[in-house]
Order: structure tokens, then C-alpha cells, then sequence
């Protein structure tokens, strides 16, 4: 049994994960943590940023800098995660990719290698609506899902 965790960097993908987490200690599975990085989200940023400074000019950099902090940042969430497993005697992996987050998890969701696919019910900007991205994905991914609160 494989497990797929769809990891954002939001608290409740973080809960995902250790419900995930218990689930294959208990069946003896495997996780493997997902993230999707879209450079989209830091232009976007970087251009908020560049327009409320007055600094248009600096777009690039902005976004050069804020690219490299979402990278780092869910790298050293995912780095944590993987840490707990082995720790708790989980077999688990990470994959980080870059895209669009819609497209690359459903592509991986539907690959044909998970028995369940587990993901926090809300995003990182912690609405109290259902996330937008699971609105998306939620009738198209063939795996069982499981979704966090």
C-alpha cells in the first residue's frame, strides 16, 4: 500500500500528513510526501510586492528571492516530515515538482501507484470555505481520498 500526502505548507497539510502517517504505521505503507512549487505564486508576489513599494523595476529580484524561500521553506517542511517517519518506523519519500499544483497532482494522484491519497480539507491561506485546489481535484482523483480538518 502507498500513500500519497499532498503537502502546500499549510497546518492542515501538515495534519494530513501525521493522520497519513499513523494510517501506514498501523497497514505498514508507504508515504510519499508531494508538493507542487508553481513559479506563478512567486511572480504574483514579487509584483504585489514591486506595486506596493514603487519599485517595479526590482520585480525580478523580488521574485528571484521570494522563489527561493518557497523552496527552501517546503523543503525544510518536507525534510521535518520525512525526519517523523523515520522515526516512527515509517518507509516514506518525498517528491518535490515544479508546475502548475493542479495539473502535477492530479497527474500523480492518477498515476496509478496510490491505494489512498490523503490532503488538509483547507489551503495555506486557512479560509473557512473548503480549499479551492481540493474543489478542483476532488472528483477527479481515482484514489480514495482522505481530507483533513
Amino acid at each position: 500500500m502507498k500513500i500519497l500526502v499532498l503537502v502546500d505548507g499549510s497546518k492542515w497539510s501538515q495534519k494530513a500528513a501525521l493522520h497519513a502517517i499513523a494510517i501506514a504505521k498501523k497497514k505498514n505503507a508507504k508515504v510519499i510526501l508531494f508538493s507542487v512549487l508553481d513559479r506563478r505564486e512567486a511572480k504574483a508576489m514579487a509584483f504585489s510586492l514591486g506595486a506596493r513599494s514603487g519599485k517595479l523595476d526590482e520585480i525580478k529580484n523580488y521574485e528571484d528571492r521570494i522563489w527561493g524561500e518557497m523552496k527552501e521553506s517546503i523543503n525544510e517542511l518536507m525534510r521535518d516530515l520525512l525526519e517523523f517517519c523515520h522515526k516512527e518506523k515509517v518507509n516514506c519519500s518525498m517528491k518535490l515538482v515544479e508546475g502548475i499544483a493542479k495539473e502535477e497532482i492530479l497527474k500523480e494522484a492518477n498515476s496509478g501507484k496510490y491505494s489512498l491519497v490523503v490532503l488538509g480539507a483547507y489551503g495555506k491561506s486557512g479560509k473557512t470555505r473548503i480549499g479551492s485546489l481540493l474543489e478542483e481535484v476532488a472528483g477527479v482523483i481515482k484514489p480514495p481520498m482522505l481530507i483533513v480538518r
